[in-house]
């Protein structure tokens, strides 16, 4: 979409309009976002609550209460608003309630990503990115400001470096006197910025490339093994969780490939299992109980097969020292499997 500031009284530079006081990432994120735009480049941040100031900004984000945005008002504390991606643009599932971040990343991403990755806006691969950015960055911004658990259970663990912490970290201390509250925001808005940028080139210049590598290893797999549970990545350090479940599911590929297969750094080959889902610590078929915790000799002679490395207490991954050596504990695996299955 074309993006133009609203028509305020002329001047050189457009402001963004936001709240003082205490920020939170949403409002940083939103106010980076759209500095990423060639219209909102040079514009200056407007920390305010002033209605009237406010009223004389060109955007204004995470505070006002309004979200209108023909009117570029981006405001989600109001008691009505209870927006998601999916209200708002029903083709996409996710289903947290937007923040500030969200909602300018909802109006205005799929230009910023224009920007950053030099296509079109509505090329599909812009699409693309845009929807694992917000999957797996400005989601997580929109639901921590919103209080969204992230599980309905009780958590084992507090997480406490997300980003949204980070930013917290940034304001001014309860007790610190004389601070310059301006400087503390450049400081998030410089953070916040410098992994939503990360973010972006990631999927730009690893993610996207490394699918052309796991679909000719999906196409290759029965040639590794016959079952096509077992697949062989030419590229060891490629990122290939992601993709094989979309092919897996694009090519409606059955039985589900259970083992990857790919070089270390130091020329030994990885046996590593495919999880059950994205995330997930659990796999569809974790490497023999047995050989779980064992190293060299000993996990040598206990699985048959000489010259093995290691297997991991989990059982999530395995080594040897060779191509054919990890070939042979995946298929031995496979083959455990389905004695005990008969």
């Amino acid at each position: 979409m074309s993006v133009e500031p609203a028509k305020k009284k002329a001047r050189s530079m457009a402001k963004i309009g936001t709240h003082n006081g205490t920020f939170h990432c949403d409002e940083v994120l939103a106010c980076f976002m759209l500095k990423q735009l060639p219209v909102y480049k040079d514009a200056e941040i407007v920390r305010t609550r002033d209605p009237k100031l406010l009223e004389e900004c060109d955007v204004v984000v995470d505070v006002g209460g309004v979200y209108n945005p023909e009117s570029h008002h981006y405001d989600h504390h109001q008691r009505s608003f209870t927006e998601t991606m999916n209200s708002l643009q029903p083709e996409k599932k996710w289903v947290t309630k937007l923040s500030s971040a969200g909602l300018v990343y909802l109006h205005f991403g799929h230009d910023i990503l224009a920007q950053l990755l030099e296509l079109p806006s509505s090329d599909p691969v812009t699409d693309l990115v845009y929807n694992k950015v917000y999957e797996n960055f400005v989601e997580e911004v929109d639901a921590i400001d919103n209080g969204i658990n992230a599980t309905d259970e009780e958590p084992r663990y507090k997480i406490s470096t997300n980003l949204s912490s980070r930013v917290g970290g940034c304001n001014p201390k309860w007790n610190e006197k004389n601070v310059d509250e301006t400087a503390c925001f450049q400081r998030a808005f410089d953070l916040v910025g410098a992994e939503f940028l990360d973010r972006v080139n990631y999927y730009k210049t690893s993610w996207l490339p490394a699918r052309d590598v796991v679909l000719k290893a999906v196409n290759a797999r029965k040639e590794v093994d016959s079952s096509g549970q077992i697949m062989v990545m030419d590229e060891g350090g490629a990122p290939w969780k992601d993709h094989l479940f979309t092919i897996e599911e694009e090519l409606s590929i059955s039985p589900p490939i259970k083992y990857v297969l790919y070089a270390d750094n130091n020329g030994n080959w990885r046996v590593q299992c495919v999880p059950l889902k994205l995330g997930s610590f659990d796999n569809r078929l974790s490497l023999p109980e047995e050989w779980r915790g064992l190293r060299d000799q000993e996990l040598s002679t206990k699985s048959g097969i000489p010259d093995c490395i290691f297997v991991h207490a989990s059982g999530f991954i395995g080594g040897h020292k060779t191509y054919n050596g990890a070939l042979t504990m995946a298929q031995t695996a496979l083959k455990l499997a389905e004695k005990c299955e008969a």
